[in-house]
C-alpha cells in the first residue's frame, strides 16, 4: 500500500471521527441555545402579563370602583387586562399565546382545555411546584409552554367568587350565575400558561448547524489537500527519486548523477548518507579492479 494512500486513510478516519464529534457537540449547543431563547421569550411574556396584572390590581381597579357600581368593567380585572395586552401582541405574533386557564372561570374564554387541565392537576398534586415547562404540538408546529399556578391568597379576591349572593350584581348580569364561584383560599384554581412557537428558533439552530458543519468540512478538506501536497513534495517525491537512483547504482551504474538535496531535514540526511555509501561503493569497486 502506497504511503500517500495510508496517510489519506488515516486522515479520513480522523476526519470522520472529528466531524462526528464536532457535529454532536455543535448540535447539542445550538439546540440548547435555541431552547434557552424560547424559554426566555416565554418567561418575558409571563413577566409582562404579571406586571400588567399587578398594575391593574393596584392602580386601575381602585379608579374604577365607582363605575363598577353601575356596570361591570372587565378592564378592572387583572387577568382580563393581562390577556388583552398579550392579545394585542398576538396581532403581530399570532403563534404566541397567554391564557389564565381556569377550571371554573367567570369569563368563558378562560376555561381550561384538556392539556391545560392536566397542568392544573399537576400543580394541585405538587403544591410546592411554582413553574412547569413542557412542549406540545400545536396547529403551527411544536410549541414550548411555561405555566405557573393560580392560587388565591388574598381573601379580598373571594368577595366576587365565593357565592353568587356575595358577588356584585353587575358581574352576575354580565357573566351569569353559573360560573366562577365556589373558589377557596389557597386552592389551585388554574394556571397561567404562556405558549411560544419553537419552529423559527429551531430552524435557525438547524441552519447554523449546517453552516458550522459545512465550514468544518471545508477546513478539513483544505487541510487534507495542503498536507497531501506537502507530503508529496517533501517526502514522497524525493524518496522516489532517491529510490530510483539507488536502483541504478545497485545495477552497476556508478556514473549515475548525484542526488541533489539542499534540505537539512531527514530527507537531506538520508541523501547525504546515500552519497557517502555511493562513494564508498565506488572506492571499493576501484580497489577490486586493481
Amino acid at each position: 500500500m502506497k504511503l500517500l494512500l495510508k496517510f489519506n486513510l488515516a486522515f479520513l478516519s480522523v476526519f470522520v471521527i472529528g466531524l462526528l464529534a464536532c457535529s454532536f457537540i455543535a448540535r447539542n449547543m445550538l439546540q440548547k441555545s435555541a431552547h434557552e431563547e424560547i424559554l426566555g421569550n416565554a418567561r418575558l411574556i409571563m413577566e409582562t402579563a404579571l406586571a400588567v396584572s399587578n398594575y391593574t390590581a393596584t392602580q386601575i381597579s381602585p379608579l374604577l370602583q365607582n363605575q363598577m357600581q353601575g356596570s361591570f368593567l372587565p378592564q378592572s380585572i387583572p387577568a382580563y387586562s393581562s390577556t388583552e395586552v398579550v392579545n394585542a401582541l398576538r396581532q403581530k405574533h399570532p403563534d404566541y399565546a397567554y391564557k389564565p386557564a381556569m377550571l371554573n372561570p367567570t369569563n368563558p374564554r378562560d376555561r381550561a382545555q384538556d392539556w391545560e387541565e392536566d397542568i392544573i392537576a399537576h400543580f394541585a398534586k405538587e403544591t410546592s411546584v411554582t413553574e412547569y415547562v413542557g412542549q406540545r404540538n400545536s396547529a403551527s408546529g411544536p410549541s414550548m409552554f411555561i405555566a405557573r399556578p393560580i392560587r388565591i391568597s388574598n381573601p379580598v379576591c373571594l368577595q366576587c367568587h365565593s357565592t353568587v349572593d356575595a358577588a356584585p350584581a353587575t358581574m352576575i348580569e354580565r357573566y351569569g350565575p353559573a360560573n366562577g364561584f365556589g373558589w377557596k383560599l389557597n386552592d389551585t384554581l388554574g394556571a397561567q400558561v404562556v405558549s411560544v412557537p419553537m419552529t423559527v428558533p429551531l430552524k435557525r439552530a438547524d441552519d447554523a448547524f449546517g453552516v458550522v458543519m459545512a465550514s468544518l468540512a471545508a477546513v478539513f478538506v483544505f487541510i487534507g489537500l495542503v498536507l497531501n501536497l506537502m507530503l508529496w513534495k517533501l517526502v514522497i517525491q524525493p524518496v522516489t527519486q532517491l529510490s530510483a537512483l539507488a536502483d541504478r547504482v545497485s545495477l552497476g551504474e556508478l556514473d549515475a548523477p548525484e542526488f541533489a538535496s539542499a534540505a537539512k531535514d531527514e530527507i537531506g540526511v538520508l541523501a547525504e548518507s546515500f552519497a557517502r555509501m555511493r562513494k564508498s561503493l565506488v572506492h571499493a569497486m576501484k580497489l577490486l579492479d586493481e
